[in-house]
């Protein structure tokens, strides 16, 4: 076990080096796609605002270089890495990652529900690099523009259709997890990254969340019923993602807390616990508090 460990990490750092000679900023992964470095500031006092400005390596995403020496350094303080993350959002590439998620046991069809946005939109994917992951999903690998800050996010488009952005990283092509490895689709490994189209960005990029209360701010109204009756709609093994994606479109519309009581209900007829919902509901809230 010791040699395939061994020969793993060689491998992870060789694929990290090339990824960094293409210009992606790349860091060393455990096999639970986390960051393979421990933090300097592990014990210390939360929450510890430090984002590398320490010098020390341990700060995830935040570490991540395309100095083949760095790289190097990194990959030689976590011996037992088994992948790589990709930095998005930073130059000169400023990778947009589309993650879907195939699901379809559960009803979530992120292929699908993307071409269904394609086609509400007007824009095509185009040919680009797609990593395919262990467990039968993929990744989309898009550039955006130097002036536009995208946001990462959990299901904001669509069920199953996660986006990586500024602060956010993609597993590496070639990286080994628990689960499996990740992998270039046949056909892309030659592409690079192609321009997130226009109509794709602008959803990807809502404008700023209305506080409640505020002037032009918005009351749940009709889109508040579609919310609770997607949540109401849902089937065992939908619930928790139909409930979140439901709070966080709410609380990026500004209505979130006034949504809450009623999406906790919902939530409760289709079979959750008060307790789940509300969790869910929080989490929703953090999220997009953070992005706005």
């Amino acid at each position: 076990m010791a040699t395939i460990d061994r020969q793993t990490a060689t491998l992870a750092l060789a694929h990290a080096l090339a990824a960094a000679g293409r210009g992606l900023p790349v860091f060393p992964l455990s096999a639970t796609k986390l960051p393979a470095l421990r933090s300097p500031h592990h014990g210390e006092q939360q929450p510890v605002r430090c984002r590398g400005e320490c010098g020390l390596p341990g700060h995830g995403v935040h570490d991540a270089t395309t100095d083949p020496a760095a790289v190097r350094a990194l990959f030689a303080a976590a011996p037992r890495a088994t992948g790589y993350g990709i930095a998005c959002g930073r130059a000169p590439h400023r990778l947009v990652g589309i993650d879907l998620d195939i699901d379809t046991a559960h009803g979530n069809d992120s292929v699908g529900a993307l071409q269904q946005l394609a086609l509400q939109h007007l824009f095509t994917i185009p040919p680009t690099v797609t990593v395919l992951t262990p467990s039968g999903g993929r990744h989309l690998w898009l550039t955006g523009p130097a002036d536009t800050t995208v946001p990462n996010s959990a299901g904001r488009l669509a069920p199953g259709i996660d986006v990586r952005g500024s602060g956010g990283y993609l597993v590496g092509p070639g990286s080994v997890t628990a689960h499996g490895r990740y992998r270039l689709a046949p056909g892309t490994a030659h592409l690079p990254p192609a321009p997130c189209p226009r109509a794709l960005l602008r959803l990807l990029t809502p404008p700023p969340r209305r506080l409640a209360g505020a002037p032009g701010g918005t009351t749940p109204g009709r889109r508040g019923e579609g919310l609770i009756q997607f949540v109401l709609a849902a089937h065992e093994g939908q619930r928790n993602t139909r409930l979140f994606w439901a709070a966080c479109r709410a609380y990026e519309h500004g209505f979130g807390d006034a949504l809450a009581d009623a999406l906790t209900a919902a939530a409760v007829r289709t079979g959750l616990t008060e307790q789940e919902a509300r969790a869910a509901i929080a989490s929703a809230e953090r999220l997009t508090r953070g992005r706005g």
